[in-house]
């Protein structure tokens, strides 16, 4: 399993965002209600989880003074989680952008009053990718020292380190 690529949220997130523009604007944005504000504080959440998670999880696999050490099979875990946020964050912003765009050209006073909802949306969901990449890079194994730097018998003689 490789890092997450750029290229395929931002694919992920103009798609989202071509999608969003089409559907609203010609089929449901004139039946539908306002923006609720949930899904941004939801967003907001995760985005706030995701980069605690980040910092407490970088602390722990560089073991720094006071911190126990973490389960791998937790790092893991948290990679996963960090992957799929990413993508469903990307899908999410994308989705905001077209509708923020939208609402923009528009201008009726439901659409007027929809902007704030879809700007907090758009926010919340770019904090998300980036609390996810965050935590993503922060699961990775620091990087150990060059075999130049090592005494010649040195990995030899700690048992379990090849």
């Amino acid at each position: 399993m490789g890092p997450t690529r750029i290229s395929t949220l931002a694919v992920a997130a103009l798609a989202a965002a071509a999608v969003a523009w089409l559907l609203i604007s010609s089929f449901y944005y004139p039946s539908a209600p306002n923006l609720p504000w949930l899904p941004v504080v939801t967003l907001a959440g995760l985005a706030v989880l995701e980069a605690y998670a980040a910092v407490n999880t970088r602390g722990r696999i560089e073991r720094r003074p006071g911190r126990e050490p973490v389960n791998p099979l937790l790092v893991a875990r948290f990679v996963v989680l960090a992957k799929a946020s990413a993508l469903a964050a990307a899908i999410f912003a994308g989705f905001y952008a077209g509708l923020t765009g939208w609402l923009f050209v528009e201008r009726t006073n439901a659409a007027v009053s929809d902007r704030p909802a879809a700007g907090g949306g758009l926010l919340a969901s770019l904090a998300l990718v980036a609390a996810a990449l965050w935590l993503e890079r922060a699961c990775r194994v620091p990087e150990q020292e060059d075999d130049e730097d090592r005494e010649p018998g040195d990995r030899e003689s700690r048992p379990g380190q090849r």
